[in-house]
């Protein structure tokens, strides 16, 4: 059983922290049930790690993608865009994209006056107390 140190794994992976994180990777990887392709030899998990960086068993950029969609939380899917871009209106209709400049025209607010906003807000009941809050 030979050591597997970092000057054996740095040909493989440049930069050395992300040697650290991609056999941390792997090692956590081994730890949930993956399959190792190197013989066990009663390392632990890590040593494993580095020993299949080593013996280029696994491919650093493999494991690199797998790291990086492993972190990732919201994962975006590009999806081709229709030539005709339909947009819905404020009614619930559908606009071409071509028609929204003149949609935008007409677009028009509710508007309040302030006395009915006074009298909406005498109006309203005031909760009653209890403990909770």
């Amino acid at each position: 059983m030979a050591r597997v140190t970092v000057e054996d794994c740095i040909d493989k992976v440049d930069n050395r922290f992300e040697l650290v994180l991609l056999a941390g990777h792997r090692a956590r990887q081994i730890s949930q049930g993956a399959q190792i392709t190197v013989p066990r030899d009663n390392d632990k998990n890590p040593v494993i790690a580095l020993r299949e960086i080593a013996d280029e068993t696994l491919s650093p950029d493999d494991l690199k993608e797998d790291l990086i969609h492993s972190l990732q939380k919201h994962v975006e899917v590009d999806e081709p865009e229709a030539d005709g871009e339909v947009i819905a209106d404020q009614t619930g209709g559908a606009v071409a994209a071509t028609e929204t400049d003149e949609a935008e025209d007409n677009i028009t607010f509710d508007r309040m006056t302030e006395e009915d906003l006074l009298a909406g807000i005498e109006g309203l009941v005031p909760p009653e107390k209890s403990d909770d809050y």
